[in-house]
């Protein structure tokens, strides 16, 4: 089996939430290397050389998305989104938990690639043990010399700040993030401009994941040649990968992207005896299904994409022939109607509309007309928000609909005929 041990190594093993284990296990020697022997353009350029795509979900080249800095503005700050809460996936919220000083290196190391010298992590508000966890490996660390002034004698200083959130699924979205962290409410802002211009304070900004940092670690070690030599052509390097629902041995699972999603639903133990399979989402909440014929589909950003879905954060939600997909389409959407900010008016309005007539068709009281509907009210609530949560309803409930439209066939009100 494909599985492979990058940020996942001794996960399970050793208590790496220890600095002392990490640190015996080659911890921070990498942000030592960058601090004391490379100037930040050249850990930028590893990055770039790399190939490293955003592993929060939009897929964005990490070099680029750095490169957008303007040149002759300060301070500038890095921001890392540790706000997940997509349906599904459970990956960042792992390595905060089991492994918190590959985090910190990961921050530290992507603050001085961009040369900032303030770091923020915004932590889902729900991770009270992961950030439990944090806060006293970042304790250690700031009493082993690794954030604070000076660092390694470079006169290089780095501050790193926590910041929990409070429960709301809109701020995974950069700029509603970038609210809540001033204190503001979580809403997404109008871009232009966009965070690279005008961030946190007004000021530059990069926020990035917490495994798309991560990763510097290794890519560092170990060089670019080595992550991008693996992969596809643009899709390079590894992914810890979510997988869940109807298999048997569910968790997070380290792979090379391009691996079919086939072997990915292998890995985890197969589907459950006797069970046969109907659906899969690739990416999460927030992604259409694929299907049995579609199973040798290589797991990355393009190959997902052109099929009509997409990769996302990296999580695959298993669905066998016990799912009820009127059931799962109603959850899917009332989580997205909830969370909506209602900040625009066709995700505030539209999800609640259709996530009131899907609860018609858990009642049996749903009308023909209204599965066209669906299909039609979701597609046009799509494109125009200012953010993709609008987006998100339509991908999971469009491709139940056009692929089991007997299940909801079944729900809809019989007439009663009078004698």
């Amino acid at each position: 089996m494909p599985v492979v041990k990058v940020l996942t190594e001794g996960i399970g093993e050793a208590d790496l939430r220890d600095i002392k284990v990490y640190r015996d296990r080659g911890g921070y020697t990498q942000l030592k290397r960058a601090f004391t022997e490379m100037k930040p353009a050249d850990v930028q350029a590893m990055s770039d050389k790399s190939g490293l795509r955003g592993r929060g979900g939009a897929g964005f080249p990490t070099g680029k998305k750095w490169s957008f800095l303007p040149a002759d503005i300060r301070p500038r700050y890095l921001v890392c989104n540790c706000d997940e809460a997509e349906p599904g996936t459970f990956k960042d919220r792992m390595l905060l938990e089991e492994t918190p000083h590959q985090v910190i290196e990961g921050i530290l190391l992507g603050a001085y690639a961009i040369e900032s010298h303030h770091a923020f992590i915004y932590i889902r508000g729900e991770f009270k043990r992961g950030y439990e966890i944090f806060m006293e490996a970042l304790a250690q660390a700031r009493k082993a010399g690794f954030v604070g002034k000076n660092l390694f004698g470079s006169g290089f200083d780095l501050e790193l700040t926590v910041h929990r959130g409070a429960g709301a699924y809109i701020c995974g979205e950069e700029t509603a993030l970038l609210n809540s962290l001033e204190g503001k409410r979580g809403e997404p802002r109008l871009k232009p401009p966009f965070p690279a211009l005008q961030g946190l304070y007004s000021k530059p900004t990069v926020v990035n994941n917490v495994e798309t940092l991560a990763y510097l670690i290794p890519i560092l070690e170990r060089g670019p040649e080595w992550f991008s030599s693996v992969g596809t052509e643009r899709s390079k390097g590894y992914k810890v990968v979510s997988i869940s629902g109807h298999v048997q041995k569910p968790g997070n699972y380290e792979v090379a992207l391009g691996t079919p999603v086939r072997e990915l639903i292998e890995i985890a133990g197969g589907l459950r005896p006797g069970r046969k399979l109907m659906a899969i989402q690739p990416g999460g909440g927030s992604s259409a299904c694929i299907f049995e014929e579609q199973l040798d589909l290589p797991y990355d950003y393009e190959s997902l994409q052109k099929a009509g879905t997409m990769l996302g954060s990296g999580a695959i939600v298993v669905m066998d022939d016990t799912t009820d997909f009127v059931r799962a389409a109603f959850n899917l959407v009332r989580f997205f109607a909830h969370e909506s900010c209602g900040q625009c008016t066709p995700c505030r309005e539209g999800g609640h509309w259709l996530e009131r007539v899907l609860h018609r068709f858990l009642e049996n009281r749903g009308l023909k007309s209204d599965i066209d509907m669906l299909a039609r009210v979701s597609h046009e609530i799509t494109g125009i928000n200012l953010c993709p949560l609008g987006d998100s309803i339509e991908p999971f409930l469009a491709s139940v609909l056009k692929r089991f439209p007997e299940q909801f066939e079944a729900r809809v009100a019989r007439e009663t005929v009078r004698a």
